[in-house]
């Protein structure tokens, strides 16, 4: 495949991932900067510590959003292209240029770009996030096993550059949990409430 679309598929991706939704939407609401509170992330669970169920599932589902769109967008151009824009996309988020490159965990992202690239191992995650959640209170402990999940699950129904792909994706949110992970070991993680508020 000629390069640039390839080049068009990671840009767009990229910027599309780097929308900074938990801080834009707090921000909105009129709460502090969320990356002053809790772990200083801009994802979902963070923007739960602010006390508001309603932002935090609605940082979730556009963070999903975004995933899902970078691929769909990608994937007119082909399945390589796709690849890539998942990939970025998961990097924008992590990483955007607009918050010196200090951004979320890529949960949400992560669930986002496998719904059009592998719907099954999507389906399995989520399933398996919300069952860790909902029996231990660990966000980060749920993120844990539904990307070791969905990498195992994908090495075994997905073509081997989607595989590869999802692993490399499973590895980087782990390296993103790493003071979660210690945190757990120590039993010093912070909990969430799903309930009602």
């Amino acid at each position: 495949m000629p390069a640039t679309p390839l080049l068009a598929a990671a840009v767009i991706s990229y910027l599309l991932g780097s929308i900074p939704f938990g801080l834009l939407l707090t921000r909105l609401a009129g709460h502090a900067d969320i990356r002053q509170i809790g772990s200083g992330s801009i994802g979902a669970t963070n923007v739960l510590r602010t006390g508001s169920q309603r932002l935090a599932a609605l940082t979730l589902l556009l963070d999903l959003a975004k995933g899902a769109a970078a691929v769909v967008i990608a994937q007119r151009w082909g399945h390589e292209a796709a690849l890539i824009a998942a990939g970025c996309a998961i990097l924008g988020h992590m990483f955007p240029v607009w918050l010196g490159f200090r951004g979320g965990k890529g949960v949400a992202t992560a669930f986002g770009v496998l719904i059009p690239l592998a719907w099954p191992v999507a389906l399995v995650t989520a399933v398996l996030w919300i069952v860790t959640a909902l029996l231990f209170h660990y966000s980060s402990l749920a993120a844990l096993v539904a990307a070791v999940a969905g990498a195992v699950l994908a090495a075994i129904v997905a073509d081997k550059p989607t595989a590869l792909l999802i692993a490399g994706i499973a590895l980087l949110i782990i390296a993103r949990h790493h003071a979660n992970i210690r945190r757990l070991l120590a039993g010093t993680e912070s909990r969430i409430s799903l309930g009602k508020s």
